[in-house]
């Protein structure tokens, strides 16, 4: 009568296994980890943007001319961002916009903006 020995061929080809999912694995938990990177890189962008535009809005509300609410609200704002004024009558709106980079050297940019609108305090001209 034979027997059968149970053990170690069942755990050597069980570690195989788990090799193996770990190789497959891998690389999608590399892909969850550069997205979520990428979104927070993203949403910071954005949250900057509605930063600058605040800070701008603040500016113009007291009467600051366009230069100075413009670099006021460059200087919250992610690098390379466009910041434009626009005055109507007693209301001065103050628009960011930027291109990020989210995943660095990949070629892909999101565009992220934001705008405040804010009404000039009493006595202070157009």
């Amino acid at each position: 009568m034979a027997r059968r020995r149970r053990g170690h061929a069942g755990v050597r080809g069980e570690a195989g296994m788990v090799t193996a999912e770990t190789a497959v694995v891998l690389p999608v938990l590399l892909l969850v980890l550069a997205g979520a990177v990428a979104a927070v890189t993203v949403v910071g962008a954005q949250l900057r943007c509605v930063d600058a535009a605040r800070e701008g809005a603040r500016a113009a509300a007291r009467g600051e001319d366009a230069g100075l609410v413009t670099a006021l609200a460059g200087r919250a704002a992610p690098e390379g961002a466009a910041v434009t004024v626009a005055v109507d009558g007693a209301t001065v709106t103050v628009t960011v916009t930027a291109e990020v980079d989210p995943l660095g050297p990949v070629p892909l940019r999101v565009p992220v903006s934001a705008a405040a609108v804010t009404q000039r305090e009493p006595g202070e001209a157009g």
